[in-house]
């Protein structure tokens, strides 16, 4: 059976074998059954087995937990499609080379290790190519732990970066030909990224005319797939104020201004740069109002995600605009404090896993 005739799964990728990741899985495919029912997780079959016995100290229904490995290409046989409840698939990464000289005795918990930062980046790619090549109907990735990847020697600071050279790989193009934004959102409050993991000092220097336009395209585009209409954009300023008119600083008067006047003329319903410090609320949709816009465009990283980890990060999820496929995270890390606990929340990854099935079947979130 072909990818074309079989159900694609989603896949999960299992993340820092040392963090939350392998635990808050367990803890969804426990509470989540038919919403993890067509879900393969990708990774080592011993981390998910260690994670199951961690939640099982707390939750001993997670005892019944089968950890069942996959054939290396699980989706040329529907036979996963049919697994009773109570069973979690693995689908195995490949051995870890043996030149790279990595310890592969299983990392301890909350514990940087170069083992776990291989394996977590290997999963990342073994399920995008399977994305690529239409075999996944999405990916949703536990988290990583960035200091693990320098560790094993991967070259990049985090998902969006590797999701972005594996898409530019496949595509047979340059990582610039594959513009890339990050998106965070949870059920009152969306956010898009100009910059993502840089410097203070490197994410103003990316504040530039063509970065804000092509960040207000690449939202414009995938938000209008998503909502079925085009989405009102709220642009945020980059000073305080958005500069006063040139009082506290002349960005939003000589780059972002023109960039969304510029969209504006696209044909993009944009409005800014207005004040960083209101214009969140005034996005904000709660269960008695509607935001005025349906997404705020945010300048640098933490203008962005302050406001929607402070409305709730058990609920806040990332998606990366701009990939040829749907990839959803929770939105935390690792948590190596909680990590073999099995107490941490899997409420993050749950609204992952919602958010990817919706947006792979088209439909938008939040409404």
């Amino acid at each position: 059976m072909n990818a074309s005739s079989a159900l694609r799964p989603t896949a999960i990728t299992q993340g820092d074998a040392a963090g939350i990741g392998p635990e808050i899985i367990v803890k969804a495919f426990l509470s989540q059954p038919a919403l993890t029912r067509h879900a393969v997780v990708v990774g080592s079959p011993e981390v998910m087995r260690r994670a199951v016995a961690a939640v099982a100290r707390v939750l001993p229904a997670a005892q019944d937990l089968q950890v069942l490995t996959l054939e290396p290409r699980p989706w040329l046989n529907s036979a996963w499609t049919q697994l009773p409840p109570g069973v979690l698939p693995v689908w195995p990464l490949q051995p870890v080379p043996a030149d790279l000289g990595l310890n592969t005795r299983l990392p301890d918990w909350g514990q940087v290790s170069p083992l776990a930062g291989y394996q977590a980046a290997a999963a990342v790619m073994q399920a995008a190519q399977a994305a690529l090549a239409g075999h996944v109907a999405a990916v949703v990735t536990a988290p990583l732990h960035k200091e693990a990847l320098h560790a094993a020697g991967v070259d990049f600071p985090g998902h969006t970066e590797l999701l972005q050279a594996q898409a530019a790989t496949h595509l047979g193009c340059a990582v610039t030909e594959v513009p890339v934004r990050m998106m965070l959102a949870n059920a009152e409050l969306r956010t898009v990224l100009v910059s993502i993991h840089v410097a203070l000092r490197q994410a103003l220097e990316a504040v530039t005319f063509d970065n804000v336009l092509q960040t207000l395209r690449i939202t414009h585009d995938s938000l209008s797939r998503l909502l079925g209409r085009a989405p009102r954009i709220a642009v945020a300023g980059l000073n305080p104020h958005a500069g006063e008119g040139g009082l506290f600083g002349r960005e939003e008067l000589e780059v972002i201004q023109p960039a969304v006047q510029q969209a504006v003329a696209q044909g993009i319903d944009a409005h800014g740069p207005l004040a960083p410090d209101t214009v969140f609320m005034r996005a904000r949709q709660t269960g008695t109002k509607r935001g005025e816009f349906d997404v705020v465009l945010a300048m640098y990283h933490d203008q962005g995600l302050i406001p929607v980890k402070y409305l709730g990060i058990d609920e806040g999820v990332n998606v990366t605009l701009g990939l040829p496929f749907v990839r959803t995270s929770p939105d935390h890390g690792t948590a190596f404090d909680k990590a073999g606990s099995g107490l941490a929340s899997e409420s993050s990854l749950v609204e992952a896993l919602r958010m990817a099935q919706k947006l792979s079947e088209g439909l938008g979130y939040p409404a």
